[in-house]
């Protein structure tokens, strides 16, 4: 009897803890949703909307972060914001794009994408090298640079056996770095002397994480933001054969089994959406309502990403791998958008 009762009593305990660790996992998502609407808001202000609603919610989340700190019981659905709505919003986005615009782009796009991911890694462990910099840590901002950003980064960290704190420091600062790139972009958009579709694919072969892309492409347009997203949705499938080659490289260099990159299916319902979107009659305002909605949902993505940039991190052991990265980022970004610019010519 004595033995029945403190069976129940342990098994009401474990519920109740994992009832708490629910709560707590809502209660992360709905943290990242609140600094999106608060993004949205801020967003829609004059002089704020050059920088959109998702580049306010990461910068404020950024602040948060190095003002407040992390809020640890929340990690678990902020970290589910980060990864899956951002995977999700980016399906959503696959209704705006019309495949007969960029289906006879997609070849070409697949090798500027190619290209990027080389001159990424390329230039940034070159210069990794001249700088005498941590070349684990540099690796993974220069896969970071040349395919996704922190999606990336967390792909080939099992791969390349990547410490837990070079993978956050790295996915921080992709963060960070690619936020302040696609603040650039945005408000150097109306005096480029490239056209809106031009803009569309620089932004997609040239900046580091999906939802930079789409903040930087959104004020162009919703066909300039789907050009940008199937631009940069190739780099990410190019993310299945880079690890692939990363990992007979490891083989070869250490022995033994690596671990392989996840299948990218956000990329199939981003697909599965387009066709949907474009060969099916959807009412305008259905339409509206999904982009509404998926913006919103990439806002919560980005405060997710700018939760885990830890500006302190920088003044260490980072500060190297950070110049490479951002010098490298620079020579990406220059040399796609002038290739473009004389190829659109």
């Amino acid at each position: 009897m004595w033995f029945q009762a403190k069976v129940n009593l342990g098994f009401q305990q474990s519920l109740i803890i994992e009832q708490e660790r629910r709560n707590r996992f809502v209660m992360g998502i709905m943290f990242t949703m609140v600094f999106a609407g608060a993004g949205t808001l801020l967003g829609s202000l004059p002089v704020i909307d050059r920088i959109g609603a998702m580049l306010s919610a990461i910068l404020m989340a950024v602040i948060y972060r190095n003002v407040v700190g992390y809020p640890e019981s929340l990690r678990e659905g902020i970290q589910f914001s980060a990864r899956y709505l951002m995977r999700f919003a980016i399906i959503l986005y696959g209704f705006k794009l019309n495949i007969d615009l960029v289906i006879h782009k997609g070849g070409i796009l697949l090798v500027y994408d190619a290209l990027t991911i080389i001159m990424g890694i390329s230039v940034t462990m070159l210069l990794a090298k001249l700088f005498k910099a941590d070349l684990n840590l540099s690796l993974l901002l220069g896969i970071g640079t040349g395919v996704c950003g922190a999606a990336a980064i967390a792909a080939v960290s099992p791969i390349l056996k990547a410490n837990d704190e070079d993978t956050a420091i790295g996915a921080g600062i992709i963060a960070l770095v690619g936020t302040v790139f696609a603040l650039s972009y945005t408000f150097l958009m109306p005096f480029l002397p490239i056209s809106s579709v031009t803009y569309g694919i620089w932004s997609g072969v040239s900046l580091h994480e999906i939802a930079h892309v789409a903040a930087a492409a959104m004020p162009a347009g919703p066909d300039v933001m789907a050009i940008s997203l199937l631009a940069k949705l190739g780099r990410v499938f190019l993310l299945i054969p880079l690890s692939f080659l990363l990992s007979m490289w490891m083989k070869r260099k250490e022995g033994g089994k690596s671990q392989s990159a996840p299948f990218p299916w956000f990329l199939v319902g981003f697909i599965i959406t387009s066709l949907i979107g474009t060969y099916l009659e959807i009412p305008e305002n259905v339409l509206k309502d999904i982009s509404s909605a998926s913006s919103f949902l990439l806002g919560a993505a980005m405060v997710g990403l700018g939760l885990n940039v830890h500006l302190s991190s920088l003044r260490t052991r980072a500060m190297r791998p950070l110049l490479a990265m951002i010098i490298a980022s620079i020579v990406v970004s220059s040399v796609s958008f002038f290739a473009l610019m004389w190829l659109s010519v």
